[in-house]
C-alpha cells in the first residue's frame, strides 16, 4: 500500500523535526530543574514552550496536510499542550 505525497510530508514532519524539538524542550527542562525554579513552573514553561514550537512547526506544514485527520489531531495536541502550559504559569497550584 502506497502512501499519497500529503501523508509522506506529514511522516517526515513527524520523523525529523519533533524529536529536536523535544530535545529542546527537555534541555530546557533540564537547565531550569538544575537551576532549582519550582517544579510547577519548570513543567509549565517546558509544557508552554514544548506546545509552541510544535504548534509553530505544525502551522509551517498546514497548507500541505491540513486535510489529514493525524495532522488534526496532532494540532490539537500542541495547541492543547500550550494552554496547559500557561495555566500551570497563571494558577501555579
Amino acid at each position: 500500500m502506497d502512501m499519497d505525497d500529503d501523508t509522506k510530508v506529514l511522516r517526515d514532519y513527524l520523523a525529523f523535526t519533533v524529536p529536536h524539538v523535544t530535545v529542546l524542550a527537555g534541555a530546557i527542562l533540564g537547565v531550569l530543574l538544575i537551576a532549582r525554579v519550582p517544579m510547577n513552573v519548570a513543567l509549565g514553561v517546558f509544557a508552554l514552550t514544548y506546545g509552541l514550537m510544535l504548534t509553530i512547526l505544525g502551522l509551517i506544514i498546514r497548507q500541505h496536510v491540513s486535510h489529514l485527520w493525524a495532522y488534526r489531531l496532532i494540532m490539537a495536541f500542541s495547541v492543547g499542550l500550550t494552554l496547559v502550559g500557561a495555566l500551570v504559569l497563571v494558577y501555579p497550584g
